[in-house]
């Protein structure tokens, strides 16, 4: 790796671990599909605006598009809604934990389209990581069992941005411009979520108050142009088994952040299950 990548991963670690809280600090006033909505409308405005400044191509054919638009489904809408629909149930710091597992979810999808097997530590790795998830999840399942349900839209959400990380890695193979299939995917995103809103008759409305007008903001440019773009970059230039080394270290950090803000309580389950989740995703990135 080059000191680049360590600088990518810098900004990776601080996007995501900061994301977590503010995210759920939308949920209320707004549906979730109609917040990520504006998230994302004020993101690709800004990846437009940089795109056109870089002088990248923004003309593309129907067969790229399709796959900018499958980006779309997967990483910039049904991926967030299920996480914001969540966050209505549990902590935020134990979203950022389930999410580390993009990790191990990567080289799975990986392995299904290669038509290869995971090795022994791989498989010993999920395992570990998945357990670990079952121990964090067993007090909040104690609580409520609406915890239960957010598991599950977690799971299915961090499948969804997995699918679209091999999208993305797919454009970026026919040296399509990580900015340039940002703006388009999250351009198809927005569509989708508006089609969401519709289904659910959901209305299109934003609050005003400081504190979501703030999140909004933080959300759109660190958390979504800044960090997916540096998250993108490296994956094209590592790959996802070695850019999953950014899935170690900040789920801690969004637990803690949690812990100072929401009173999250430390159980021993809690530790010994976000012990594990580490020492898997460790296991993982070593494995390849």
């Amino acid at each position: 790796m080059k000191k680049a990548d360590y600088f990518l991963y810098g900004i990776v670690l601080f996007g995501w671990s900061t994301s977590w809280l503010p995210l759920k600090a939308q949920i209320g006033s707004v549906d979730p599909e109609i917040s990520i909505l504006w998230r994302f409308t004020i993101a690709l405005i800004i990846c437009f605006i940089i795109t056109k400044l870089q002088k990248s191509s923004l003309i593309f054919p129907l067969k790229v598009h399709f796959k900018m638009a499958l980006m779309g489904f997967f990483m910039f809408s049904t991926n967030f809604t299920l996480f914001y629909y969540a966050s209505e149930h549990v902590a935020s710091g134990l979203l950022a934990v389930v999410w580390s597992m993009t990790s191990i979810i990567n080289i799975f999808m990986v392995a299904i389209i290669t038509r290869s097997k995971p090795n022994y530590f791989q498989l010993l790795a999920s395992a570990i990581g998945l357990f670990g998830i079952t121990l964090i999840f067993i007090p909040e399942l104690k609580i409520s069992k609406l915890a239960f349900e957010s598991l599950i839209m977690c799971i299915v959400g961090t499948i969804s941005f997995c699918l679209g990380n091999l999208v993305s890695r797919s454009l970026q193979n026919e040296n399509i411009p990580v900015m340039s299939s940002n703006s388009y995917g999250m351009l198809y995103g927005c569509f989708v979520l508006i089609i969401y809103a519709l289904i659910l008759d959901h209305p299109f409305r934003i609050s005003f108050e400081t504190s979501y007008l703030a999140g909004l903001l933080w959300l759109s440019i660190i958390s979504t142009v800044l960090t997916f773009t540096c998250y993108l970059t490296l994956l094209g230039r590592i790959g996802a088994g070695r850019v999953g080394y950014a899935t170690i270290v900040f789920p801690i950090f969004a637990l803690l952040i949690s812990t100072i803000f929401e009173n999250y309580v430390w159980t021993p389950l809690a530790f010994v299950g976000v012990s594990l989740i580490i020492l898997g995703n460790l296991i993982m990135a070593k494995s390849n």
